[in-house]
């Protein structure tokens, strides 16, 4: 699945320490099993320590304690029986009829970008006694690529034996996907299954154009009844907008750095590109297992809309893993035209940049000065 580079084919030559040549992603293709794609639907590596208990309220905030509150009493609930009385999940059960239960069984953070609220929809997830196969945690782009991957009724089955379900970062931008997952947690919350979800807000725009309970509770209609939402106000933590990104590498350096970083991929961004066109979204975390570090040359701006989607989706999986990434050509920054970044899916255009460009500053210590 991955291939090396010859000694003698390696642009710019490469430094005595490496063995073997980089692995390239566009030698990869992936074939990911159900099992595996919903066994990985767990908080990401960078929130596998988080717990109530490190989250740090703003004593300015009481909303940002109260939601603490409420969600260590919401996760202790969810232990003991399902809540419709089923015993172990399995993977494809098909005879299993339920009913919808009375009480509210989800909770919806509502608040600004960076106030914490996916430290706190992890920490559910955790704090939640029940065995990680019982407990799913993804991201809304994840779930409806789950669907796409599974089907819709094999996505009902593999899921509804669980105890709860975290959405992060649910978005309204495009109305099928939204109909999709509404209809989905529709037929979950018939099985019993509890639902967490957080929103998608803009950097830097705090209080701007948010996303808010009222907008999630009226397209989700139907399943209004089983939120209760959750303000969670304050600043953003980390007190900045969206950073520029760091100023590109050479060719030669990105080539380099590949080549003595064990475990690195080295690929040229329009070949990379192409390959994601091949590539279900669903295993972009499969295409890159096992790589330390992504090298990237001749980037440049994405040239349409379904690309730049795909990359949003490597970008996401990266950033999870925390896979620091070197590039070469233009900054982060300049991926996305204007008109790209004034459009409907401008919430996802910027978090990748502010992601790719927080990985880009994680690569520099490759690169020997």
């Amino acid at each position: 699945m991955s291939t090396s580079l010859s000694t003698s084919g390696a642009p710019y030559g490469r430094p005595p320490i490496a063995d073997a040549g980089p692995q390239a992603l566009c030698a990869r293709e992936p074939r990911v099993p159900a099992e595996r794609l919903v066994a990985e639907m767990v908080p990401p590596p960078r929130f596998d320590s988080v717990r109530f208990d490190t989250y740090n309220p703003d004593p300015a905030q009481p909303s940002q304690a109260e939601a603490v509150t409420v969600l260590s009493g919401f996760a202790a609930g969810l232990g003991g029986a399902h809540a419709t009385g089923a015993g172990k999940r399995r993977w494809f059960a098909r005879d299993r009829k339920k009913t919808a239960p009375t009480a509210p069984r989800g909770v919806y953070l509502d608040g600004g970008y960076g106030v914490g609220k996916t430290h706190l929809l992890a920490s559910l997830w955790h704090a939640t006694p029940a065995e990680p196969a019982l407990k799913a945690f993804g991201t809304f782009v994840e779930l409806t690529n789950l669907v796409g991957a599974l089907g819709f009724q094999q996505t009902v089955q593999t899921l509804g034996g669980h105890r709860l379900l975290c959405i992060d970062e649910f978005e309204l931008d495009d109305p099928g996907d939204t109909v999709l997952v509404s209809s989905l947690l529709s037929r979950l919350v018939e099985q019993g299954v509890a639902l967490a979800a957080t929103s998608n807000t803009l950097p830097g725009k705090l209080g701007e154009g948010r996303f808010a309970a009222a907008d999630f509770l009226r397209e989700i209609q139907g399943l209004s009844a089983h939120f209760r939402p959750l303000r969670i106000d304050g600043q953003d933590y980390r007190h900045r907008g969206l950073p520029e990104a760091p100023a590109p590498f050479s060719d030669e350096q990105v080539t380099k750095a590949a080549y003595a970083t064990e475990g690195a991929s080295l690929d040229d961004f329009p070949g990379l590109l192409e390959h994601l066109a091949r590539v279900h979204p669903s295993r972009y975390g499969a295409l890159t297992d096992g790589i330390s570090a992504v090298c990237l040359t001749d980037v440049g701006p994405v040239p349409d809309q379904s690309t730049a989607l795909r990359l949003v989706v490597l970008a996401d999986r990266l950033y999870d893993r925390e896979v620091p990434v070197l590039a070469s050509g233009v900054p982060f920054d300049r991926l996305f035209s204007d008109e790209m970044l004034n459009g409907g899916y401008r919430k996802k255009y910027f978090r990748a940049i502010s992601r790719l460009t927080a990985l880009a500053r994680d690569a520099k210590p490759l690169v020997s000065q």
